[in-house]
């Protein structure tokens, strides 16, 4: 059984960081891209970023190009996005995904950002 599970989310002030994490098991890591998505209260979910199967490659929406970064550990079966300079529009509940011949979804783990 596959399963994704995000962890690290929690309430940081304005300019904080976090560091959150999605460890997968049940599945062959390293033949996955994984991307992260978020969704606000009363908003659409939207993808922010992805990392390729070997980690070599990321891609990242503007909304958040410069401030998160996404590694990724193909010996811990975990992707990891740091989020620095965090701002109150950055409040949501955050989504892994892995991408291959079938995806997966996380759960998903509150972020909040505020004072």
């Amino acid at each position: 059984q596959v399963q994704l599970v995000e962890s690290g989310g929690g309430l940081v002030q304005p300019g904080g960081s976090l560091r959150l994490s999605c460890q997968a098991s049940g599945l062959i890591f390293s033949e996955y891209a994984i991307s992260w998505f978020r969704q606000a209260p009363g908003k659409e979910r939207e993808f922010i970023g992805m990392i390729n199967n070997r980690g070599t490659f990321t891609y990242y929406e503007d909304i958040v190009k410069g401030r998160f970064t996404i590694s990724k550990d193909n010996t811990k079966n975990t992707v990891y996005l740091h989020m620095d300079s965090l701002k109150p529009e950055d409040t949501a509940v955050y989504f892994c995904e892995a991408v291959g011949r079938t995806s997966y979804w996380g759960q998903g783990i509150q972020v909040t950002v505020s004072s």
